[in-house]
């Protein structure tokens, strides 16, 4: 076997999701010579700025440079940031750039700097779910099965060529938070095994993706958030788990929005029959709500300014009463 030779790995990304893979590359041994990500944003109730995961991983490693341009077209809103970085990467010509999560669109000029080209870590099974939210949307949808795809970038969103595809199965009680954790160090692994056959001089075999099974996932946006139950309580059940931890799912009752971050279908009793949106029960074992087919039971519910609690803990600080109804996303109750 040849030996394995330095990879200059330049590594773009923002979140957790990413972070798990950079430090994979980093502790791999890979000179990682550039790291990319978003530029810092405000958060917490303060609303201070705050580095993302990525860079702060890169600074706490002596990683980098560390570059945070608003774009990286050079001919887009912001010319001076993505000229200066662009050409800030041309000057320091990595082997490979790694790409998790990052957020900014790579243009053609970027895509080719590296000799062996940008490789995508992406949080689906390719051609299902491209785009921004794949782990949220497979299991809205109720998928079996998602995993990482390796995709050796090109202009179109997630469009490029497989290098590498596992699956992994989805759960019935995995929530985007739980599912992203395990793909996070899939995709790791993933990376890491291909930047050592890099390394070995082995060429990764790139397969078109089938034009068949193309999906989209929209990014997740807060005003889904609201249940609608109207609609089968199977469905937002997974709703509930595609949700946690952002942007939760909610419910409302009078004037009080609730988070509902753990639940599960139920058959709905089988009389009386009550209108969707009404409380059943509420006790212990959690609120029991008709929906437009079964029953939804929510089992762990935060108030605003509260906590997340079971029902129990949940029901002595908030009691609600069989017979309440909740309001449905059109207003009506």
């Amino acid at each position: 076997m040849p030996p394995v030779q330095p990879l200059r790995v330049a590594f773009a990304g923002t979140p957790e999701f990413a972070r798990a893979a950079l430090e994979a590359i980093h502790a791999a041994g890979f000179p990682v010579v550039a790291v990319l990500s978003q530029p810092d944003r405000p958060a917490g109730r303060g609303m201070q700025l705050q580095a993302s995961p990525v860079k702060q991983y890169a600074l706490a490693q002596g990683l980098g440079p560390v570059l945070q341009p608003r774009s990286l077209r050079r001919q887009g809103k912001y010319p001076e940031e993505a000229g200066a970085a662009v050409d800030a990467l041309a000057g320091i010509a990595p082997d490979v750039m790694v790409v998790a999560a990052y957020g900014l669109i790579l243009p053609a000029e970027v895509l080719a700097l590296p000799r062996h080209g940008c490789i995508n870590i992406h949080g689906s099974l390719l051609p299902r779910w491209r785009g921004a939210a794949p782990i949220h949307r497979a299991i809205e949808a109720g998928d079996a099965e998602t995993g990482i795809t390796l995709m050796q970038m090109d202009e179109g969103l997630d469009t490029g060529a497989m290098l590498a595809c596992e699956a992994t199965p989805i759960a019935a009680d995995d929530s985007t938070g739980s599912l992203h954790d395990k793909l996070a160090a899939q995709g790791a692994r993933m990376v890491v095994q291909a930047l050592e056959r890099l390394a070995r001089g082995e060429t990764l075999g790139a397969t078109p993706q089938p034009a068949d099974g193309v999906t989209y996932a929209e990014k997740i946006g807060k005003e889904e958030a609201r249940l609608d139950l109207r609609r089968p309580a199977a469905v937002l059940a997974r709703q509930v788990r595609a949700f946690t931890p952002f942007p939760g799912a909610t419910v409302q009752i009078g004037d009080t929005v609730i988070k509902c971050w753990q639940a599960r279908a139920e058959p709905a009793p089988a009389a009386p029959a009550a209108p969707a949106g009404t409380v059943l029960a509420a006790d212990a074992d959690g609120v029991l709500v008709a929906c437009g087919e079964g029953a939804l039971r929510v089992t762990e519910l935060q108030r605003p300014g509260g906590r997340r609690q079971a029902a129990q803990s949940f029901l002595q600080g908030m009691p609600l009463a069989a017979g309440s109804r909740c309001a449905l996303p059109d207003g009506q109750v």
